[in-house]
């Protein structure tokens, strides 16, 4: 057994996690993005794959890897690939790097916690609460448009709405109002997402393979997140859900390929429930805290079942 952790070390869940692992004396891994210049990567794809990750000091057998949890951030971003500039020679190694690594990520058949291809809906949006719907939540009537006269007949309509960031980088999710008519032409230059706004209770619900971790927040603000920056720091209690609800979480979860989910609820006051997106690789550490819920002993334990899923080379690489 051999457990990879990918990302950048100190950062909070990647080290929760790595402490639970150590915790139980499993031998585990810990591959450094700051190191990206000085670490190497030769892969070898046919009936099986095969492949070896050698920095100054250590080299990693990727073919004895069981499983990986991987929290990296886009390797160009790192301080000393952006200061050489793009296409320098450290820029051509990140992203190289980066582009074989996340491609034994989607061959190899250790348990992935999460695959790629399974995060990528995260990075639209729109197409992620398409899948949400499908899979039988309540989500919110939204409208993305580059049309300020769409907006406002939208807001119109609605009465109270939010908007926030089609993408999957993290934006604040804010409510319109009277201070935003002057700024409504600058969706001409942006397409933006329009949410009608749900009253109700947040709920912050990690779903770790079958297991279900499930927050309340009480706050007042927009986005419980920031509130600490407008008034009284959000407060987060461990609660249980209603059997159905934590059941159509769990399928959730399962139906988008996702080991580990992050799920975003609010039940409304007639106790209607509405999902308002699913993080593929959540904070989690932040309501941990708060609640003392064992999210990352779970993921740690997840991480040690491992898998032996039907390896199924769909990319040839050259060395």
């Amino acid at each position: 057994m051999l457990i990879l952790l990918w990302g950048l070390s100190g950062e909070s869940p990647l080290t929760a996690v790595h402490a639970e692992l150590n915790r139980l004396g499993i031998p585990t891994v810990l591959l450094d993005q700051r190191d990206i210049l000085d670490t190497e990567i030769d892969l070898c794809v046919g009936k099986q794959i095969q492949g070896t990750i050698r920095s100054d000091n250590q080299t990693i057998d990727l073919s004895a890897v069981t499983a990986v949890y991987l929290r990296p951030y886009a390797s160009r971003c790192l301080p000393q690939i952006a200061k050489a500039g793009v296409m320098s020679p450290p820029w051509r190694h990140a992203i190289a790097f980066d582009e074989a690594l996340l491609s034994w990520l989607e061959m190899t058949p250790a348990l992935v916690v999460n695959r790629p291809a399974a995060m990528a809906p995260n990075n639209s949006k729109p197409y992620q609460l398409l899948q949400i719907r499908e899979l039988g939540f309540n989500v919110p009537e939204t409208l993305i448009t580059t049309d300020p006269g769409a907006v406002q007949d939208f807001w119109e309509r609605h009465g109270s709405v939010i908007y926030k960031s089609v993408s999957g980088i993290r934006s604040q999710v804010s409510r319109l109002g009277s201070e935003h008519l002057g700024r409504l032409a600058n969706v001409s230059w942006c397409p933006t997402q329009f949410q009608h706004y749900i009253p109700g209770t947040d709920y912050r619900v990690h779903v770790v393979d079958t297991e279900v971790f499930a927050c309340e927040v009480i706050s007042d603000a927009d986005d419980y997140r920031y509130a600490a920056q407008y008034a009284a720091p959000a407060e987060l209690r461990s609660c249980y859900l209603p059997s159905d609800i934590e059941a159509r979480c769990r399928i959730l979860a399962k139906a988008l390929h996702l080991p580990v989910a992050g799920i975003d609820l609010r039940c409304t006051p007639s106790g209607e429930w509405y999902c308002f997106e699913v993080n593929p690789a959540p904070g989690f550490t932040y309501y941990q805290q708060a609640t003392g819920q064992p999210i990352s002993k779970a993921i740690a334990q997840l991480l040690v079942k491992g898998t032996c899923n039907q390896l199924t080379p769909c990319l040839t690489l050259v060395n």
